[in-house]
């Protein structure tokens, strides 16, 4: 009948953990708790590989383990952490606490990283020897004991614990069968510098029908709480062991010089805003400080719909009512979030960058340099060679026209580009803007590439006035008809680019157009120029709109190739200058500069010959 039972309750319990799912929060560590009872369940049988199996579903990065036998004869002369650690994939560290039975018996810990150090600490026990298992790891510390089943043993282990963990720079987290209540002697003990993680209403002992909490992880509180409690749950798992397991997520504090992921990045340049970005490697809240004395800055944070944008790594903080042509100084803050909850949130180190200026602009200065760049490609070391050309002088804005965050797969594809880009163009005091090419809507990540960098006027076509020079920004889209098999019947930018012919019609009849002393238009796929059997996505949409439009220049790319299509060549009432590609030395970067009514622009490859110098 026994065995009917014992049978039963492991049906039960295979079923109940099958079921269980333990999903995980991003940016946490999870920690595992179990006394493993030498491998022997309830239903009398050893079997390591059920205890290797749920520890698996539980994916922790730690589990320290109590009662773990080393080559024991009651256990079958197996080493239980060597199979196991074999099983998870786990690094195995062990530390016996006595030798027992032909083989040793104690503590072991499982750890997906190689420890930095292990050590040994030896606690009291007078009718079996105790001790407690350190592992430093990369981030911090764990300490696993199994203690004596006296309190006055329980209470001095607990205090030579404590004293051992006291010089240690980084978080320190005690988990194991302490074989105390939480209303005991040494778990009060340890409350004064020790904060309970896991749950202590949740029983862990005995696994069927559980009554008592003895078993615990914690964290070092005393060099101050350098982490977060997300979760904290026992496992119902009643054959495997006559302990159930536990396991704590938890979130570490990043350092202050981690919390950072890129400089600062202004966008959306105008004569009275400025917008600034900024990625952070940590969910946080964050805001700007700034004003036109670096000692007397105020507060700009942003708000949706009542609620502070927070809890996020892409930070982005619209600064209106500036005045034009004016320096402003700013920094940017962050501070991480380490729990964001219904009720209660907690937050780690505020960090500041340097302070940092810009430049509103005025309709009353007419001078400026702009830098653009077309067809990058991730070619990194061109850019920088590019850019190394033209920097000597100062600049206002830099345009990247196209195929620059080309083909995003994953979101560390367009972080790459942007802590290769922003620094090297001084972006936290030069803005820029980004036009999308044919290869930035490709790739898995794509749809989100905007998220990280700014349109103007929320739209990836614009217009905008620097001095009395007018520019215009158009998106061409794809390269391929939206039929084309290889959009999946996903793309309509057919509809994009008819709402852009209205856009233009209305732009060149605008005042500002009109008015404008110069005017400069920029998108990536040309318009004129291309062969009668090529397709030409928007040639017929836009150049009724734009042939007898005054443009002193188009500027445009994607063909890799540097070529000039003179005014009236192909129909067009403009000169039309297309950059080159992204091989030596075929790359080019442009200059266009103006200086009271002279509009100049000069177009530099890669081995640095100017390839043209024309006044516009």
């Amino acid at each position: 009948m026994k065995k009917i039972i014992s049978f039963a309750i492991f049906c039960l319990a295979i079923f109940q953990v099958g079921a269980q799912t333990f999903p995980q929060r991003e940016n946490t560590h999870r920690l595992m708790s179990y006394n493993i009872h030498h491998g022997e369940g309830m239903d009398a049988k050893m079997d390591i590989e059920r205890i290797g199996k749920l520890i698996i579903a539980v994916n922790p990065e730690v589990v320290g383990l109590q009662e773990v036998d080393s080559v024991v004869a009651r256990s079958g002369n197996i080493d239980i952490l060597q199979m196991l650690s074999e099983q998870t994939g786990m690094k195995g560290t062990f530390g016996y606490s006595i030798l027992h039975d032909g083989g040793k018996y104690g503590n072991g810990m499982l750890t997906r990283e190689k420890p930095l150090s292990v050590k040994k600490i030896a606690l009291p026990g007078a009718k079996e020897a105790r001790s407690a298992l350190v592992v430093e790891l990369d981030k911090y510390v764990v300490v696993n004991t199994h203690l004596s089943l006296t309190n006055e043993e329980r209470l001095e282990s607990v205090k030579i614990i404590t004293d051992a963990v006291k010089t240690y720079d980084k978080p320190v987290f005690l988990m194991g069968d302490l074989n105390a209540t939480p209303d005991s002697e040494p778990i009060t003990f340890l409350q004064d510098k020790w904060q309970i993680l896991s749950n202590p209403k949740q029983p862990t002992s005995p696994s069927v029908n559980p009554r008592s909490t003895i078993d615990y992880i914690l964290g070092y509180t005393a060099n101050g709480q350098t982490y977060a409690k997300y979760k904290a749950q026992v496992i119902d798992e009643q054959v495997a062991s006559d302990h159930r397991p536990l396991f704590v997520d938890i979130r570490l504090k990043t350092p202050a010089s981690e919390v950072m992921r890129t400089i600062p990045y202004l966008q959306n340049p105008g004569t009275d805003e400025m917008t600034v970005m900024w990625l952070t490697n940590v969910p946080a809240r964050s805001w700007v400080e700034y004003g036109t004395d670096p000692a007397d800055m105020k507060r700009a944070r942003t708000f949706l719909e009542g609620v502070m944008v927070a809890n996020n790594k892409i930070n982005q903080v619209r600064l209106t009512d500036l005045r034009p042509g004016t320096r402003y100084y700013y920094r940017v803050v962050s501070q991480e979030i380490t729990r964001y909850s219904s009720y209660y949130k907690e937050f780690g180190d505020t960090v500041r960058s340097d302070i940092k200026s810009f430049t509103t602009w005025s309709d009353y200065s007419k001078d400026f340099r702009v830098i653009v760049y077309n067809d990058i490609h991730s070619n990194m070391t061109m850019f920088q060679k590019l850019h190394s050309l033209i920097d000597s002088k100062p600049y206002d804005l830099v345009i990247f026209n196209g195929d620059c965050f080309d083909d995003v797969e994953v979101e560390n594809d367009i972080v790459r580009r942007l802590q290769t880009y922003t620094p090297r163009i001084k972006s936290d005091e030069i803005p820029s803007i980004f036009i999308r090419g044919n290869h930035e809507t490709r790739g898995e990540y794509s749809p989100h590439l905007w998220d990280y960098l700014g349109r103007m006027g929320g739209r990836s076509y614009s217009a905008f006035s620097l001095g009395d020079t007018r520019f215009v920004l158009l998106d061409c889209g794809e390269d391929k008809p939206d039929d084309h098999w290889v959009y999946y019947d996903m793309n309509d930018y057919t509809q994009h680019r008819v709402d852009q012919a209205e856009f233009l019609k209305k732009e060149v009849q605008s005042t500002a157009f009109k008015k404008a002393n110069k005017r400069v238009l920029i998108h990536h796929i040309p318009i004129f120029g291309f062969k009668p059997d090529s397709f030409s996505p928007c040639s017929a949409l836009w150049i009724p709109v734009l042939k007898k439009t005054p443009f002193n220049v188009s500027l445009n790319a994607h063909m890799h190739r540097y070529r000039i299509i003179e005014k009236g060549e192909d129909g067009n009432n403009f000169p039309v200058i297309i950059g080159g590609g992204n091989t030596e030395p075929d790359g080019t970067v442009m200059v266009l500069e103006k200086k009271g009514d002279k509009l100049t622009l000069e177009v530099i490859n890669a081995a640095g010959e100017k390839l043209l110098e024309r006044e516009l």
